[in-house]
């Protein structure tokens, strides 16, 4: 595996190393078409690639000390449209499986279209959608902005069509590096993704022309889902050049990065043993010979104050940087962009909410847990004592853990939106900060600058070059002129 991932790797960038298809195409030295396995390996590689630290800054997981980041303070503004070049890889690679007629890959297809067409749709809110990619086939190069209620039909569609295509073909998938050619686990993320695109709806229940609980019900009791961690929609790591852990070797950890005091507290608060995995000890408790599993031996810095409070703090040793393995192991654990643990997660709230019948909501939230740690337990080997299954039962029996002790189903719903954090750290990029957004939990501290932005700036590009049809779709969502980044979209209303 390890081997067969390098050499994909060098093909895939051999291949597309010219930025331009066209051009690509146009060079006589150069292959004309490119086959479908190999753009599929590049395209996976970057769809699960490690997500960094602009989700933790926003999501009260660390804090910086280099300066006033925009992201911890709130005072973010324009965002990227940088996915649609990743998906112009994922058009050709349905193009390209069209025409050596090989649907596998046009599912997959569909399957990152939707992907990528969800964290756009969720960090702008309207967005180019039924007539984007189409400069090349149709001549537009300035795309209308479909509703966001259109996007997100469109992406189900979309997931339930590669649903289809997987179910009636099972060919070899080549330059699969996530699941190794096995097309039923792929089936089993797609469902799941749909699950999860679901609940991300869960404001919107009652438009009877989404119908989320029934579409919901309906994958959940008849179409095969995600089973155990095994099944994850994950990549995997290796000490080989391109292939290495994406966080390796930044040098912004050892020297700038440290771990939010908040996120800190509720570890603490319920003797999360996760707190030995994400965070060092501060450098004074090292020095006070404090063990590893000394829940006093680890402080975090106040997201809200001067950074340079923090930056005292840390010349002190009394703050607790990032765990070592994050930046200083190439192989450190797989990036889950859509895993067992989630789905349990997803499950148990849309069991409470009354989607579908099915086990209880403690059973989901419970496996949600030990998935949790059970994934730590196997790819922290060095803590994989403080996470094996006797410690999750325990921690499951803590007063604050605990769901049936939650006396109401509010309180079970903060408790389900909680693990579903706690268990995100460098993982699953941007879903914990959504995820905040639409339940209100867990409560992130607000800044003077006001409370979790709801959006970003569309890009000063599109105001270049697709002005009429970026204008229309914010008149259309906040009014004329109104681009901030705390107007509510649609799925959030």
């Amino acid at each position: 595996m390890k081997k067969s991932l390098y050499i994909l790797l060098m093909a895939v960038f051999v291949i597309t190393s010219c930025n331009d298809l066209q051009e690509l195409d146009d060079n006589p030295n150069s292959v004309a078409q490119t086959p479908p396995q190999l753009l599929l390996t590049q395209i996976q590689s970057n769809a699960f690639q490690v997500e960094g630290l602009n989700p933790l800054l926003a999501s009260r997981m660390i804090v910086s000390t280099s300066g006033e980041s925009a992201l911890q303070y709130y005072k973010w503004n324009r965002g990227s449209f940088d996915d649609y070049n990743r998906l112009r890889n994922v058009t050709k690679m349905i193009e390209e499986a069209k025409r050596v007629n090989k649907p596998v890959y046009e599912a997959l297809g569909k399957f990152f279209r939707a992907y990528y067409f969800y964290n756009l749709t969720l960090r702008f809110g309207d967005i180019p959608y039924s007539e984007a990619l189409q400069g090349e086939t149709e001549n537009i190069y300035a795309p209308a902005y479909d509703t966001q209620e259109a996007v997100f039909k469109g992406i189900l569609t979309e997931l339930e069509e590669a649903n289809t295509l997987l179910r009636e073909n099972d060919d070899v998938i080549e330059g699969d590096i996530i699941y190794a050619s096995d097309a039923s686990q792929w089936r089993r993320l797609v469902n799941s993704f749909r699950l999860k695109v679901l609940m991300t709806l869960s404001n919107k229940v009652g438009e009877a022309d989404l119908d989320i609980p029934g579409q919901f019900s309906s994958i959940a009791q008849n179409e095969p889902l995600i089973e155990s961690i095994a099944d994850n929609g994950q990549m995997e790591f290796y000490d080989q050049l391109g292939s290495r852990y994406g966080e390796y070797n930044s040098s912004t950890y050892g020297s700038d990065i440290y771990v939010d005091s908040t996120f800190i507290k509720r570890l603490q608060d319920r003797q999360d043993p996760r707190l030995f995995i994400y965070a060092n000890q501060t450098k004074s408790a090292s020095e006070q010979g404090l063990s590893t599993d000394n829940f006093n031996a680890y402080e975090g810095g106040n997201p809200i104050g001067q950074y340079g409070n923090n930056s005292d703090k840390a010349a002190a040793g009394n703050i607790s940087l990032v765990d070592l393995r994050y930046f200083g192991d190439p192989t450190n654990e797989p990036h889950v962009l859509l895993g067992y643990s989630e789905l349990q997660f997803i499950l148990a709230e849309a069991r409470l909410r009354g989607w579908f019948n099915g086990s209880t909501a403690e059973t989901y939230y419970n496996e949600g847990v030990k998935a949790s740690f059970a994934f730590y337990n196997i790819y922290a080997e060095d803590y994989a004592s403080y996470v094996d299954e006797q410690a999750a039962e325990e921690y499951l029996q803590g007063e604050a853990v605990n769901l049936s002790a939650a006396a109401t189903a509010e309180e079970k719903l903060r408790r389900i939106a909680l693990q579903k954090y706690l268990r995100s750290f460098l993982q699953g990029g941007w879903t914990l900060y959504f995820e905040q957004l639409r339940t209100g939990y867990p409560e992130f501290l607000q800044p003077q600058t006001g409370p979790p932005p709801a959006r970003w700036i569309y890009p000063q590009s599109e105001y270049q070059n697709n002005n009429a049809n970026v204008s229309a779709a914010i008149e259309r969502q906040f009014g004329a002129g109104n681009d901030g980044i705390r107007e509510t979209p649609w799925w959030l209303k």
